[in-house]
């Protein structure tokens, strides 16, 4: 696959540690969907992250499915992200 394929993939997550057991795909497409996910994820100010082996596996999960437990760790470094962006955004260290 070429860098040029691997960027027609995007996977969005959501997750609410207050409700939710594990993070959870929303959405996932390729080519087209793929590229109004990520407008979407833009247009609310959604953070994007470029992770193409964690796409590639999630792409395998369906929608409103749970993140499997082999993939933790790597969700985990992605949430981290977001969440280290949200606190710089809202003026914390």
């Amino acid at each position: 696959m070429s860098s040029e394929d691997e960027a027609e993939l995007a996977i969005a997550l959501k997750y609410d540690k207050q409700t939710d057991g594990a993070p959870r795909v929303v959405a996932k497409g390729m080519r087209l969907k793929a590229e109004k996910i990520r407008e979407i994820a833009k247009q609310y100010g959604i953070p994007v992250m470029r992770n193409v082996s964690l796409a590639n596996a999630l792409y395998r999960v369906d929608v409103g499915q749970e993140v499997p437990e082999e993939l933790y760790d790597a969700v985990a470094e992605v949430l981290n992200f977001v969440f280290a962006l949200q606190n710089e955004q809202a003026g914390g260290s």
